[in-house]
């Protein structure tokens, strides 16, 4: 079982940046692949990005550019840089772990982009 705890939403003017943290249990944390995912209200859960082991990194096109993922394996955490945020990012994020093909998820951070 894996545990998965985000943290570092809030409010933000467009524009504006924010950093989520997902800090994960295990003792293999270096090898999981980690992910974030976002649901607005009314729409399905869609991919943000994800980091696999290697440091591999994919995005999706609504965000490439904007966003960054990373990890600190020594810490248990991945990250999720994002910057130049729109009214169109306002979600909740969920943190998302790949291990032994079980996935596991978050319990999600709100993120509102709004003047």
């Amino acid at each position: 079982q894996v545990q998965l705890v985000e943290s570092g939403g809030g409010l933000v003017q467009p524009g504006g940046s924010l950093r989520l943290s997902c800090a994960a249990s295990g003792s293999f944390f270096r090898l999981y692949r980690m992910g974030w995912f976002r649901q607005a209200p009314g729409k399905q859960r869609e991919f943000v990005a994800t980091i696999n082991s290697g440091n591999s990194t994919n995005y999706a096109d609504s965000v490439r550019g904007r966003f960054t993922i990373s990890r600190e394996n020594a810490k248990n955490t991945v990250y999720l840089q994002m910057n130049s945020l729109e009214p169109d990012d306002t979600a909740v994020y969920y943190c998302n772990a790949l291990v032994s093909a079980l996935t596991y998820w978050g319990q999600g951070t709100q993120v509102t982009v709004s003047s």
